[in-house]
């Protein structure tokens, strides 16, 4: 089973939910941990693992034989992402903006263009027990966080229990985290800010056909709209956890929820039945 943990914005408590779920889990299960938000990975913050392997990730990009081009133009027209410039008999590669897809090689009528690998982040890998974390690390600088999610999620074990915690906000790189979970925990707040991106989230995992279900944390700030419109949209509350200073001590000393304050290991092993039912009578709907 693949639980993704996803929100609409960043410090929500994703990652706060994601460490609990996973360390609550151990006693029965393996599991991974996923940290995807690969520019800023803080799950081992929580979990202090030992990280002893780890990967370099490259992206293919285009390498032109200035004999072979007849600078015709066409790998500039074909690149969707304006990787490729041609200019004067001289070709122009931004790698920056390459992304791998290999139009421009395949397209060539010279075959003049070949590709190398270009380094874009790492994969960092490491377990404790029954837990193992796999993180991904975007290098400094890079501006596409796909690449790196998809070789973090490539060490994904179908066996396993596995928990994604996905990167903030609705946009490409949350696609790729999110996509092929059988179930995704939108954690938010009770404020305006919270509710806003909660739905555009809403709208992200339901385009992808994904079952959800709503943490709400930080309960007890704000008001009740959150409340109201997951009841409005059929959206089950599974969690609440409260504005609490215990909590926030605890999270701010490296320590997880669930081990600084163990009454919270059952509530999230009853979250996670609650979503192992809602998955079950998916799959008898169907």
């Amino acid at each position: 089973m693949i639980i993704s943990v996803a929100s609409g914005k960043g410090g929500t408590g994703k990652t706060l939910v994601a460490t609990s779920l996973a360390i609550s889990l151990i006693d029965n299960y393996k599991v991974q941990l996923l940290d995807c938000d690969v520019e800023e990975p803080n799950s081992n913050i929580l979990l202090h693992i030992a990280l002893n392997q780890s990967q370099a990730v490259h992206i293919p990009i285009p390498k032109v034989n200035e004999a072979k081009c007849t600078y015709c133009g066409k790998c500039a027209e074909v690149c969707a992402y304006n990787a490729i410039a041609v200019i004067k008999e001289k070709v122009l590669i931004f790698p920056e903006l390459c992304h791998g897809c290999g139009s421009c090689s395949y397209l060539c009528p010279e075959s003049a263009i070949t590709e190398e690998g270009r380094e874009v982040g790492l994969v960092e890998r490491g377990e404790s027990g029954n837990l193992e974390l796999i993180q991904g690390k975007l290098n400094v600088g890079e501006a596409m966080a796909p690449p790196v999610i998809r070789a973090v999620k490539k060490y994904t074990d179908p066996a396993n229990m596995v928990i994604i915690d996905v990167p903030p906000g609705t946009s490409c790189p949350v696609i790729e985290a999110v996509k092929e979970s059988d179930f995704c925990l939108l954690v938010t707040e009770p404020t305006p800010f919270g509710l806003n991106d909660l739905t555009l989230a809403v709208e992200v995992v339901r385009e992808l056909d994904i079952p959800c279900g709503v943490v709400i944390n930080r309960d007890g700030v704000g008001d009740d709209e959150v409340d109201r419109y997951c009841q409005e949209e059929g959206i089950p509350v599974l969690l609440k956890i409260p504005l609490d200073r215990n909590i926030a001590i605890f999270y701010s000393k490296g320590i997880p929820l669930v081990e600084g304050m163990p009454r919270w290991r059952e509530e999230f092993l009853r979250l996670f039945q609650d979503i192992k039912d809602i998955i079950a009578a998916r799959w008898a709907a169907k």
